[in-house]
């Protein structure tokens, strides 16, 4: 999609369909105010009127609610609302009169944000043409000091759209090799960014035993997919992000209903793939290492079995008791590795745990971490995205019951407690003294349910990951 700044009148736009903020008290610009229907138009948060003025392409009047309320995520769901409207109306280019929010890059943000999330489709492997309208443009009517802001907002959200349609796309066509070979894409598009894959051979040779475990039960061969990022700043920040293409539970077999959610089990990757992708794109003073272990988690007669014993690359055993909690084993190959590379912080993001949502349902991701800074920053960059993130404690406890029985660890607690924290609490054990933090997204990488990204795959964490890389780079 097509964004654009620019200084001109209402009635200049030029087109498909003219988009106007109300807060509540607040009255429409003259030339609309003139029109039919002007004096019902409804200022009450997403509520939406339509008017025909004279000399005006229809002008969809959004309600904004309470001027006091009205925040960047209210301005990203109006957003959202009119872009939907804008399809409804068979429109393909959508205007935005900024009035007095025209000065305000948080609100340009946020709504070039809202209309690019919102205009997402996923159509790669239908047959026939989809029979909806697709926005193809978006106009900011204001002044032209938020253009760059504008322009920052969507290189991220199509980044977010991006990752969205590796999600979307199916575990028989989105394996590890094929993540494997977006990255190598993304590496292409910039003299900052460099690439390296590690394939079996190689994984073999350094002892990654959790990635190559899980691995072991399908036909995939398994990825360690490694990017770096020099924009240079003065320390690295790691990024490690779960790359499950397919997850059946392994030899503990998930329930047949509802298993085709498991081709997103790689949402964490996704996110920090394109997040990398999009703090290249903006230049970002900053230093990265981002690190995706990928494979399949499949049941066979060559997979891991329950009470299997296994080396990680850091040189600790574990106790694999079910073949389900595969996350973690790849994720403590990879966390290991960051910071033998050289990351001074590191942050995880991956659908690890079904008990985070049932802490947290999809609102919030679960965070947990080793350092204060470091989770205030991540709930900071949550807050500023609307990418959610509610932290969980750490305590010796939890490490109590995720130690093994004939090995150092096990990849289950002993006892149905705090899921989602012993899972952190085993992945801390692989990142020594570093900063680190986890985000589980397991309950909000997809069926989020918010105007602007819908019930299906989100994205989740890119932008998060973007403006954390920001606060980095400050």
């Amino acid at each position: 999609m097509k964004v654009a700044v620019r200084q001109v009148e209402m009635n200049d736009a030029k087109a498909d369909l003219l988009a106007i903020g109300l807060h509540e008290g607040a009255k429409l610009p003259a030339p609309i105010a003139e029109a039919p229907g002007a004096d019902g138009a409804k200022s009450k948060f997403k509520e939406l009127s339509l008017l025909r003025p004279d000399g005006f392409p229809p002008v969809l009047v959004v309600g904004l609610g309470a001027r006091d309320e009205c925040d960047r995520e209210r301005l990203r769901v109006a957003a959202a609302l009119a872009a939907k409207e804008g399809e409804r109306l068979e429109a393909s280019s959508l205007a935005w009169e900024m009035g007095e929010l025209a000065d305000d890059g948080d609100a340009a943000e946020a709504i070039v944000t809202g209309v690019i999330l919102a205009a997402y489709s996923f159509d790669r492997f239908r047959s026939d043409d989809p029979e909806s309208s697709r926005l193809e443009s978006l106009t900011l009517l204001g002044l032209p000091d938020v253009e760059e802001t504008a322009e920052s907002a969507w290189i991220v959200a199509e980044a977010q759209n991006r990752a969205r349609d590796l999600q979307n796309t199916p575990a028989n066509v989105a394996t590890p090799g094929f993540l494997a070979t977006r990255a190598e894409e993304i590496a292409a598009g910039s003299d900052a960014l460099s690439v390296e894959v590690l394939g079996r051979p190689q994984l073999e040779e350094k002892g990654m035993g959790g990635l190559l475990a899980v691995s072991q039960g399908g036909g995939e061969e398994p990825k360690m997919i490694v990017l770096r990022y020099s924009g240079g700043g003065n320390s690295t920040l790691g990024l490690i992000g779960k790359g499950v293409t397919f997850d059946t539970g392994g030899i503990s077999l998930k329930p047949g209903a509802g298993m085709q959610e498991m081709k997103m089990d790689m949402s964490g990757a996704a996110a920090v793939l394109e997040a990398v992708a999009a703090i290249a794109e903006l230049g970002l003073p900053i230093d990265l290492l981002a690190v995706c272990p990928a494979t399949e988690n499949m049941p066979s007669g060559t997979a891991i079995k329950p009470g299997d014993v296994i080396t990680q690359y850091s040189g600790k055993t574990v106790e694999v008791n079910n073949t389900d909690a595969e996350g973690r084993l790849i994720l403590a190959d990879a966390l290991a590795y960051a910071a033998e590379l050289g990351a001074e912080r590191l942050v995880d993001i991956a659908t690890l745990t079904g008990a985070v949502t049932i802490a947290l349902g999809s609102t919030f991701a679960g965070l947990v971490a080793n350092d204060d800074e470091l989770a205030a920053a991540i709930v900071r960059a949550g807050e500023a995205t609307g990418e959610l993130a509610w932290r969980l404690p750490l305590h010796p406890e939890y490490k109590e019951l995720m130690k093994g029985t004939v090995a150092d660890l096990s990849n289950l607690g002993k006892k149905r407690k705090a899921g989602t924290i012993t899972a952190a609490s085993f992945l801390e054990e692989f990142v020594g003294e570093v900063p680190w933090a986890h985000l589980d997204i397991a309950g909000s990488a997809w069926d989020i349910g918010r105007e602007y990204v819908g019930n299906g795959a989100n994205g989740f964490g890119v932008r998060l990951l973007v403006e954390l890389a920001r606060q980095h780079a400050d």
